[in-house]
């Protein structure tokens, strides 16, 4: 089984919830529920506060801001739904406004189902050993789970070789309310659980990226990175895009009938 229930001990930790995390309105995306059905066991489903927020950007005038008002799930083209909530991070308790990052920094939001499960610590470490890669892309990482921030602390504090997430890089947030999960479209109803949600919100606090897998399928954080630097790049390059696979260095596009073909022509 992927992140099966968890442990007797985090379930009672978890049951703890904290009444001051919730999510707030100001920037809520009007979107149709959706109805999902899964199981824990993996079957498809159907249909701190940052290190540092000061950085140098880029002329606004340039950007692409690639926003298309949808108005469903997925999100992408949407502004991202706020939330303030706690969190835990280097063993400590704080609080993570997503709107705190807008015009600064690019936010890598990923959700996941349990603490003290089995896939779940694979990424959520994955992300922290590479952290440096995003701090170099000027992108803040956030990890979500609806286990409250003590569940979060005694899972940092645990051994990795116990199955535990020692020190992370980045701040897990807790959404004991479920709001945020709801808000982004990856809460299983039935089992009061996310599902892996991941998402890239750029610096204007827009949505270019999601990806959900089910339950049994962890993510990969080197697709994460190329797609973060993707869009960086067309942002801050709005007359190019980019083809399948693409990587900086490689040959980009021109979305043009005919400027298009020296892409074609060359590969």
């Amino acid at each position: 089984m992927a992140c099966s229930a968890a442990t007797s001990m985090a379930a009672l930790i978890s049951s703890n919830p904290n009444p001051k995390a919730y999510i707030s309105p100001k920037n809520s995306v009007s979107s149709k529920s959706i109805s999902l059905t899964s199981s824990f066991s993996g079957r498809p489903f159907v249909s701190r506060v940052p290190r540092s927020l000061s950085s140098s950007s880029s002329s606004s005038s340039k950007r692409r801001s690639l926003i298309v008002h949808a108005s469903e799930v997925p999100l992408v083209g949407n502004t991202a739904p706020d939330f303030e909530a706690e969190a835990v991070f280097d063993q400590e308790f704080i609080k993570v406004k997503l709107s705190e990052y807008i015009g600064k920094k690019y936010v890598i939001l990923f959700f996941y189902p349990l603490d003290f499960t089995f896939v779940c610590p694979t990424e959520i470490t994955a992300f922290s050993d590479r952290y440096e890669e995003f701090e170099k892309l000027n992108t803040e990482v956030l990890g979500v789970s609806i286990d409250s921030v003590f569940s979060h602390l005694a899972w940092v504090q645990t051994d990795r070789k116990a199955g535990g997430l020692g020190d992370l890089r980045y701040p897990l947030v807790s959404d004991v309310t479920k709001s945020v999960s709801k808000s982004y479209g990856v809460l299983i109803p039935d089992q009061g659980i996310a599902l892996r949600g991941l998402f890239i919100i750029d610096k204007e606090g827009v949505i270019q990226h999601s990806t959900i897998n089910n339950l049994a399928i962890g993510r990969s954080v080197d697709e994460t990175l190329r797609t973060l630097q993707a869009l960086q790049y067309v942002q801050d390059n709005p007359d190019e895009v980019c083809p399948a696979g693409w990587k900086p260095g490689e040959k980009s596009m021109k979305p043009d009938p005919k400027l298009s073909k020296e892409y074609f022509a060359a590969i």
